[in-house]
């Protein structure tokens, strides 16, 4: 059996920057042992696999450990893969999955994806919380992911994480955010459960930043950047219960997948 394999850069203005997704096309589901394993030989930090349904497709994601219920830089880099390589004629492309319906549309920035806001609640700080990140944060919030917030850009970018003390944080994973120097929020975002240490850049842990921080700032358009190695911007609105998040793509790789 061979699949085609696409490799795009997602939130990127060009190769090596925003964060490297894998686009599996499929004409049917294969068995979930088979996708997670072709996910675990990609390693990278999502593969996603789509089959058509309906008028438009059904859509999964895997870590190399796992299938997660949402993923917004594979969404954007299947979404990328449909316009670009495989006719998709329409504006919009529409995706059934894990985490409800999502839509992707062209835009301006490039792609615009519609997701679901996650909300979340304010704890107290873990007494690890400090010694797993390297720098004690002055909120935390339990959520899809555990958020903590920082003071500043340059306390996120000198972060110094313990990865298996994070592990244990409570929540899929550990998001740290802080106001920018030239944006209105940055962000790192760590998955050790996942095999994904740091993501480069984290598409669904904005479903989440996005609504504290249009709260915290008082409007609902804002710019974001993860200061991951690679880096990745986004460009976020709060609209209702939803979150847009757009941003471009690019290709790296286009190959075949042997079975």
């Amino acid at each position: 059996m061979k699949l085609r394999l696409f490799q795009v850069d997602a939130f990127a203005e060009k190769v090596f920057e925003g964060n490297p997704a894998a686009v599996v096309p499929l004409d049917e589901w294969l068995d979930d042992a088979v996708l997670l394993a072709i996910a675990s030989e990609n390693n990278l930090s999502e593969t996603a696999f789509f089959v058509p349904e309906g008028s438009g497709y059904s859509l999964r994601w895997f870590t190399p450990e796992a299938e997660v219920d949402l993923c917004g830089h594979a969404t954007l880099a299947t979404a990328h893969v449909l316009f670009e390589h495989l006719g998709y004629g329409g504006d919009e492309v529409v995706f059934d999955s894990r985490s409800g319906e999502l839509k992707v549309r062209r835009c301006d920035a490039g792609l615009e994806l519609d997701f679901p806001a996650a909300a979340s609640r304010e704890i107290g700080i873990p007494s690890d919380m400090a010694e797993a990140l390297g720098a004690k944060p002055r909120q935390v919030f339990e959520g899809g992911d555990c958020m903590v917030v920082f003071g500043s850009e340059a306390e996120i970018r000198s972060l110094s994480p313990d990865f298996r003390a994070l592990a244990r944080m409570p929540g899929r994973g550990v998001i740290a955010t802080a106001p920018g120097d030239e944006v209105d929020f940055v962000s790192r975002c760590f998955y050790p459960r996942l095999r994904v240490d740091e993501d480069p850049v984290t598409g669904s842990a904005h479903c989440q930043m996005v609504p504290y921080w249009a709260e915290r700032l008082g409007r609902d358009e804002l710019l974001a950047r993860q200061v991951s190695a690679r880096g990745g911007t986004v460009r976020c609105r709060l609209a209702g219960e939803r979150v847009k998040l757009a941003g471009p793509a690019v290709d790296f790789l286009v190959g075949t997948i042997r079975l």
